[in-house]
């Protein structure tokens, strides 16, 4: 009699070991987001663990440009996104129909633009040619640092991320502004001086090796609205894990790590 009750007890425990085995291997929830690789995909790297003890297997799928991201988010290849500005994001909604939500501002790249050969804002020749991204909305991040700098004025009450090259009403340098490039190949046209001055994204600067607070002639300035943040669909925004990553993302001691290793090139926001 005892030896049964002791193999009834064994198998109880057995079924038991199994279900609590079973309970902790689905509290585990693995979490797809898509990001570009600097400084989005080492900044996700880095709070990875802090995510695995919060219940989340995070992984990172990394993307070289600014199409394919929210090309995956829609077709529900990744659960969501790291890589756009607010302006480009609200663009691109615009423009395909997307039905994505901002879910968290997370930090800011400030826009550099880079000369080889000119030293100082002063002096920037006259019809000097300068290279801007192909992208519209981001054309008014560029302006603004130009108008920042005294080099032009716009038409009043233009806002920055709607302002275009037509808004420019004072051009007393006569700069010409070239924005037919793509944003991948912005690095290139300034390592191959095809320009006097080049406006670059400094996840793209990174990867060359530029670093804006160090290297750029003309910095975007820190209050700017072109925070890049992460988006998912609409219908996920409630999402608990994706909430539990912004809110890691946000945590005062991952702030002061982005700070610490890109040296206030990456400006941590809420």
């Amino acid at each position: 009699m005892k030896r049964i009750r002791y193999l009834i007890l064994l198998i109880g425990s057995i079924f038991l070991f199994a279900a609590c085995g079973q309970k902790s291997a689905a509290s585990i929830d693995k979490v797809t987001i898509g990001a570009s690789p600097t400084p989005h995909a080492e900044i996700l790297e880095h709070i990875k663990p802090e995510l695995k003890k919060k219940g989340i297997d995070l992984k990172i799928v990394k993307f070289d440009d600014y199409v394919l991201p929210n090309k995956a988010l829609e077709n529900g290849d990744i659960d969501a996104n790291y890589f756009s500005t607010v302006p480009y994001f609200n663009l691109q909604k615009k423009e395909n129909g997307y039905k994505f939500s901002n879910v968290g501002a997370i930090h800011l790249e400030p826009m550099g633009i880079y000369a080889h050969k000119i030293k100082k804002v002063n002096d920037i020749p006259n019809g000097a040619k300068v290279i801007v991204s192909n992208v519209p909305s981001e054309w008014g991040r560029v302006l603004n640092i130009f108008v920042k700098n005294n080099l032009i004025k716009l038409k009043p009450g233009v806002a920055i991320d709607k302002a275009t090259f037509e808004d420019i009403i004072d051009n007393p340098k006569h700069l010409v502004f070239d924005h037919s490039v793509d944003p991948t190949l912005l690095t290139a046209a300034y390592e191959n001086n095809e320009g006097d001055l080049v406006a670059i994204n400094s996840n793209f600067a990174y990867e060359k090796g530029l670093n804006p607070v160090k290297d750029s002639l003309m910095i975007e300035e820190k209050g700017s609205p072109y925070v890049n943040i992460v988006a998912t669909k609409t219908k996920n925004k409630d999402n608990q894990d994706i909430k539990k990553i912004v809110e890691t993302l946000h945590e005062p001691a991952v702030q002061k790590w982005i700070e610490k290793k890109w040296g206030g090139s990456v400006v941590p926001v809420k």
